[in-house]
């Protein structure tokens, strides 16, 4: 990977790739942590078809034989919805709806519960979605329920968000363990107490100290693995335009992100 291309940026001055490569290849530990929508998969209006890009499907499955390369999913999805999209047989391990959902490598789930009250409180997130009559919009997950409207004309998504905040604004009351979270494209109204930066610092507790570990992700929910990533580890930023980050490297799909998948790769090997 060259450093000095035309598009891939260190965000952090210090920051040497060959010797971050080195140091992969010489850890006793490795760990790469993978966003999925948006950075493994191309992002597509129609959600049930957001596949992975085809060169991304065929060194992740390089990676997944690697014995000594811990590999993971880490997204906003439904853990049953990446099932049918990443297309990889035996799956990664996958940690999904932002950290509440778990599959093992072995295929052990495990889901953190919501209380009823809340799950009521979704469900009438969900209705007030489906009252607005707008194809696509609604997303239901085990503890959240999100609201997408990407790929809509500009002033009907405006439209859309506004309402939407402004009806689920009046849903998280005190003592509702809920939150709003905007995305690109998007917001959701999901449990508090578990983020992205969540599952970094779960993964990463009992590594060694030489370990070796990056993160790549491209949307705002990311931002909270890139800084449970600090000082631990690499932070990739993966999408085709660069915005405010705590990141240290910016690559644009799918080109340089199959060019340091598979440098990640030769490193592991």
């Amino acid at each position: 990977m060259n450093q000095k291309g035309n598009r891939v940026q260190l965000l952090t001055s210090t920051l040497d790739l060959g010797a971050f490569f080195d140091r992969v290849r010489r850890a006793a530990d490795r760990v790469l942590l993978l966003d999925y929508d948006g950075t493994l998969a191309p992002f597509n209006v129609d959600r049930t078809k957001a596949v992975l890009y085809p060169e991304v499907t065929t060194v992740l499955r390089s990676l997944l034989r690697l014995p000594n390369c811990r590999t993971v999913i880490v997204s906003g999805r439904a853990i049953t919805d990446l099932a049918r999209l990443i297309g990889v047989q035996p799956l990664p391990e996958i940690w999904g709806s932002h950290g509440w959902e778990h599959l093992s490598a072995d295929g052990e789930y495990s889901l953190t519960q919501l209380d009823t009250a809340s799950l009521a409180v979704l469900g009438r997130a969900g209705e007030i979605l489906d009252s607005l009559g707008t194809p696509n919009l609604r997303e239901d997950k085990p503890v959240s329920v999100a609201a997408h409207w990407r790929g809509l004309p500009a002033a009907e998504a405006d439209s859309l968000r506004r309402h939407v905040q402004h009806a689920w604004v009046g849903l998280v009351g005190v003592g509702r363990p809920l939150e709003l979270h905007p995305f690109d494209g998007g917001l959701e109204l999901r449990a508090k107490g578990r983020n992205k930066g969540s599952v970094i610092t779960e993964v990463l507790a009992g590594l060694s100290d030489d370990a070796a570990s990056a993160y790549l992700g491209d949307d705002l929910t990311d931002e909270d693995a890139f800084r449970a990533m600090a000082g631990k580890g690499l932070r990739v930023l993966v999408r085709a335009t660069l915005r405010d980050t705590l990141a240290d490297l910016w690559l644009q799909p799918p080109d340089e992100l199959v060019e340091f998948l598979g440098r990640w790769k030769g490193a592991c090997s």
